[in-house]
């Protein structure tokens, strides 16, 4: 089957192989299988520059080229494109591997990187100039820009282009040799100035920076160019199929002639649409500025798109790869709706965090009829999606916070939760009713509720069969720990910030409302010793994960993703009953 075959013509579904295959990337390696190529192997490989930290975007790629590998039997390398010394840092390596690791893909050995293969590269490089492929130019950077030409004006030549072999070698061997100063020279191929594909045009196969490396050190003083560099680099780790975005699919004809000239081992690339998400950027190079202006507080700030800054929001390896299973795999760029990944962190930890009670907006309950000194330890159910998880005690005493919110004086008429007069449920505790309001007498705001409570309702039940509308969450007030709690929002006010009318920057649609600091949240005591990572389910509010800036006697929570709310369900269901 030729590499530009479609899936799903009569050729590529008539074997029960290919009726196995699903998406069109596993299509064409079915494909592949079947018509016996690569000796029946399947290798893929995920090769990140190491120039920031990984995305969301990244992890469809990862979980696509581990995916594809684990489906046909195969192995998928980690390997660096390391081959730019002014943007790469170890920092970035060790992240990149550690988000890999932490997204468990199956990845297993050692990471690979193209700086290991920088000689064979030069070889390879002095073998396309000895066969007149390639010559040493002299034109600078923005010199090879305009001769190169436009979509609709061919390229020119460039005056240094018919350089005799020896010219070309001796000038390649002296730029490595550091004799010339960065961007005097490049090495190109010499490939087609009149071609309709631009990155056909002469592209440069290397440039000269005097710069070290992050494991070469100094060793080097020229670098190959990506286009040069990936398909060799694939040929010699036996990659059988290189799986990219859609931006290098006019990059595939320059693959292949690399290749065809080299007569090397040939994989098969294959094109696919990146991830693009709402509310959110996928460049790195835009990632960069919000770090590096001070936008947000790092790579690892939970608002960013980033691995890190998921995994610290609270996101969770196992949404993150289901939500990459959902989206699928397209030939076409489009937008994904964050909704759908927060859709997918949701029901994961659904069935995993905990259930605690925390109340972010602390309104205090006096109960006057509970006596002073009795102290109750109450039966709570840890998650009632997991049989196994067990119960839990929580402290009850005269002193309670509810949240702000669960109080109205004046509630409209679907307001089923505390009202003055009005008998709700406490949740895993009694029914209280509201008997008077405390006011502070210079703001006149209400700092505290006169409330009682019915004695023979423990658990939530009513011997006489009344019932309740509405369910609130507490905290006693004597055992409840203050924590700090940090509340996110979409880090951008609209969906696209990318798409921005002519005269605006995407800086602009930055959304000042992206988080939220509560310094004064009360949560039970069961949460004394919870440890950075940790997930809860804050009933009610959503769910929430220990920051690591976490410190003894004093938890800092993340918002991960808002709850839908249960008991509102519950209510509106027992109200259309009425």
């Amino acid at each position: 089957m030729s590499a530009d075959k479609e899936p799903g013509s009569p050729e590529s579904d008539s074997s029960p192989e290919a009726a196995r295959a699903g998406h069109f990337v596993e299509q064409f390696v079915q494909d592949d299988l079947s018509a016996g190529k690569f000796g029946g192997r399947v290798q893929t490989r995920f090769p990140p520059e190491p120039n920031g930290y990984l995305h969301i975007g990244h992890a469809k790629s990862i979980c696509l080229n581990f995916g594809i590998a684990a489906t046909f039997g195969g192995i998928c390398n980690l390997r660096f494109d390391d081959t730019n010394p002014t943007k790469e840092e170890a920092e970035y390596v060790r992240s990149i591997e550690e988000d890999v690791r932490w997204l468990d893909v199956g990845w297993q050995g050692d990471a690979l990187y193209a700086s290991d293969y920088f000689e064979q590269l030069y070889q390879w490089a002095v073998q396309l100039i000895q066969s007149g492929d390639a010559f040493v130019c002299d034109l600078t950077f923005d010199q090879i820009r305009e001769y190169r030409g436009t979509l609709t004006a061919p390229g020119k030549e460039s005056p240094f282009r018919d350089r005799t072999v020896e010219d070309n070698l001796d000038l390649f061997a002296r730029m490595r040799q550091g004799e010339f100063p960065d961007g005097s020279r490049t090495l190109r191929a010499k490939v087609d100035m009149m071609a309709s594909n631009l990155n056909l045009r002469d592209p440069v196969m290397y440039r000269i920076l005097h710069a070290s490396h992050h494991r070469t050190n100094d060793d080097w003083c020229i670098y190959p160019m990506y286009d040069f560099t990936h398909g060799q680099s694939d040929s010699i780790e036996k990659v059988t199929h290189s799986i990219c975005t859609l931006e290098f699919e006019d990059h595939r004809p320059l693959y292949d002639w690399y290749l065809e000239k080299l007569k090397i081992d040939h994989p098969r690339q294959i094109e696919f649409a990146r991830l693009n998400l709402t509310h959110t950027v996928m460049s790195k190079r835009k990632l960069l500025q919000l770090v590096e202006e001070d936008h947000v507080s790092g790579w690892d700030d939970p608002r960013m798109p980033t691995l890190s800054g998921l995994r610290r929001r609270g996101y969770t390896p196992e949404s993150i790869r289901r939500f990459c299973e959902l989206i699928g795999v397209a030939k076409f760029n489009g937008m994904i709706d964050i909704v759908q990944l927060e859709n997918c962190v949701r029901e994961h930890l659904n069935q995993c965090a905990p259930r605690v009670l925390g109340v972010l907006d602390p309104l205090k309950v006096v109960i006057e009829n509970y006596p002073e000194s009795k102290r109750e330890e109450l039966q709570a159910i840890n998650n009632p999606e997991d049989p196994d998880a067990g119960q839990r005690t929580l402290p009850f005493g005269r002193e309670i916070y509810i949240e702000r919110s669960d109080f109205l004086e004046d509630p409209p008429k679907k307001f089923f939760r505390l009202a003055p007069g009005r008998e709700v449920r406490l949740r895993y505790a009694y029914f209280i009713t509201c008997r008077d309001v405390v006011r502070d007498p210079k703001t006149d705001e209400v700092v505290e509720l006169r409330c009682t409570y019915d004695p023979e309702t423990l658990g939530g039940k009513a011997p006489d069969g009344r019932k309740v509308k509405g369910t609130i969450h507490w905290v006693s007030t004597t055992d409840a720990l203050p924590v700090e709690v940090r509340i996110y929002d979409h880090l951008f006010s609209v969906e696209n910030p990318s798409d921005v009318p002519d005269g605006c920057d995407w800086l602009d649609h930055l959304n000042p409302e992206s988080l939220n600091v509560l310094p004064d949240v009360w949560v039970e005591p069961s949460l004394a010793n919870a440890q950075p990572g940790e997930i809860y389910q804050f009933e009610r509010n959503g769910y929430f994960c220990v920051d690591p800036d976490s410190r003894p006697g004093r938890l800092v929570f993340n918002r991960t993703v808002t709850l839908r709310d249960r008991w509102a369900k519950i209510e509106k269901r027992q109200t259309a009953g009425k």
